[in-house]
């Protein structure tokens, strides 16, 4: 029997040795962040610039998906309001179209040594969703100013973006002063149905004269407040990269009859097992890459249960999977998502369709590709009478921008500078930009716009009362004065 209390005695001491391992990791091994002394605050009249973007807010630059000219007049105009409303900024700089309504700028550096930044933001906007207009709270396209937010599409995603760009750029060209850096501002007008003739165009304008960049800045994560379980103070997540997308059609075809003698395999029958297949065999979760970087960042500033395990995922990486699998969000930053989005079969109700399709949309993480998803798809149906086929565009995965780099301690550094409360750490993009296109241009492609939200906020893009708030907007001004003031002016 002593070789049983040996064991168990040895037993213990590793399973001591483990737990003091692991809170020495969680508890004791971590740094406080050093501290950052805030940026001067410039002088923003935040009344006046939200009357700015609350004009811009006004035209209805929407991209319709088949339609690429239908706004066309709209974006026009907006052009025409962009110059009368920054005439110093506009100036300073060179304005080129591209793609007949995307936007290049360009302010020349003094020092042709250093390579030009980029700042990307997009005029066109999705459209309202029909029936909804009277759920908003004020016209969609009204750039109403209440209750201290400018309302309307647009004035989140990504006027916002734009404009305050422009008003950093008004303030310095207005001040006198010169860049050191060459700048570029790149605003497509169809970013919204993928870029096809403005961002996707400006880069091979670009490539064509042989630019490089240092780094770019395009929307893409927020500040977030009340998102992040277990940290209360806001946490900015700076995108390291995107997700790709691809959506195959399965479909099923065969002779059309009547229901009172229905095969014993029906086609609605057939498509629907195999989508119920895709969705309860989801492609496999990964703690790897920008999701793992992202929860190693952010595992200090947890506490208790969250805090240990996610500051040990060398060992506790199979329960953090299971824990995070089960909200949506924290799924699709681990994994190939794989969405449910259109079933079409059958126009009577006595008789069998002779054909059934479904549709599923996959938002590609990082490490698979569109090819990969349908080796997935093929192997999970398992049904070689089904026709599996990708429809529309599909797009791999963005490169990943590296989080130590210069480009990107110089993001995280600004926003700690003019958001000193704000958690920053890297971070997935689950959705897309027109970022992506640089990516030929540059290692260092970030998706960052300081917008701040909580939980009942984010429902509001793409959706019913998007709206900004004044002050907020003043923030996101300043942040853009401060990255352009330290990257361009003064050449760092």
């Amino acid at each position: 029997m002593k070789w049983v209390f040996r064991t168990l005695g040895l037993l213990v001491l590793i399973v001591g040795a483990l737990v003091a391992i692991m809170a020495w990791r969680a508890f004791g091994e971590s740094k406080p962040r050093a501290s950052v002394a805030p940026a001067p605050k410039i002088d923003v009249d935040a009344d006046a610039a939200a009357r700015r973007l609350a004009g811009a807010v006004r035209f209805k630059t929407i991209s319709y998906d088949g339609r690429p000219d239908a706004s066309g007049d709209e974006f026009l105009a907006l052009h025409d309001y962009l110059e009368k409303t920054f005439p110093a900024a506009h100036r300073a700089m060179k304005r080129e179209k591209v793609g007949q309504f995307s936007l290049l700028y360009m302010w020349q550096g003094s020092d042709a040594s250093l390579k030009p930044i980029m700042l990307m933001a997009h005029q066109d906007v999705v459209p309202v969703a029909p029936g909804t207009e009277k759920d908003w709270r004020h016209e969609p396209f009204s750039g109403d100013i209440a209750d201290g937010f400018v309302w309307g599409r647009g004035a989140w995603d990504d006027k916002s973006n734009l404009l305050a760009v422009l008003e950093a750029v008004e303030k310095l060209a207005a001040s006198g002063a010169q860049p050191k850096r060459t700048i570029y501002i790149a605003s497509g007008h169809d970013e919204e149905v993928g870029g096809p003739r403005g961002a996707t165009e400006i880069a091979k304008l670009l490539d064509q004269r042989g630019v490089k960049l240092e780094f770019v800045i395009d929307e893409g994560m927020i500040v977030t407040s009340g998102v992040v379980p277990g940290i209360e103070k806001p946490v900015a997540l700076i995108g390291l990269a995107e997700k790709g997308s691809t959506t195959v059609s399965i479909s099923a075809e065969g002779a059309p009859g009547h229901s009172s003698m229905p095969p014993i395999r029906s086609r609605i029958g057939e498509v629907a097992e195999a989508v119920y297949k895709l969705e309860t065999n989801q492609m496999p979760a990964r703690l790897t890459g920008v999701a793992r970087q992202s929860l190693e960042a952010l595992a200090p500033e947890m506490g208790g249960l969250n805090r240990l395990i996610l500051a040990n995922l060398w060992i506790t990486e199979p329960l953090a999977r299971a824990a995070l699998a089960g909200s949506p969000s924290s799924s699709a930053m681990m994994r190939t998502s794989t969405a449910l989005t259109v079933f079409n079969a059958g126009e009577k109700s006595n008789v069998l369709p002779a054909r059934a399709e479904a549709l599923v949309n996959f938002r590609i993480a990082p490490g698979d590709t569109a090819e990969s998803v349908m080796q997935h798809v093929r192997y999970v149906v398992g049904n070689p009478l089904l026709k599996t086929a990708t429809i529309g565009v599909s797009r791999d995965p963005s490169p990943v921008s590296p989080s130590d780099s210069d480009a990107y301690r110089l993001i995280e550094r600004t926003i700690r500078e003019t958001m000193p409360e704000a958690i920053v750490a890297p971070g997935l993009v689950i959705a897309g930009t027109d970022s992506r296109q640089m990516s030929g241009l540059t290692p260092n492609v970030y998706r960052f716009l300081p917008v701040r939200a909580k939980p009942e906020d984010l429902p509001r893009f793409h959706g019913t009362n998007e709206r900004i708030g004044v002050e907020n907007y003043a923030e996101v001004i300043r942040f853009f004065h401060r990255l352009i003031s330290v990257s361009a002016m003064e050449g760092k």
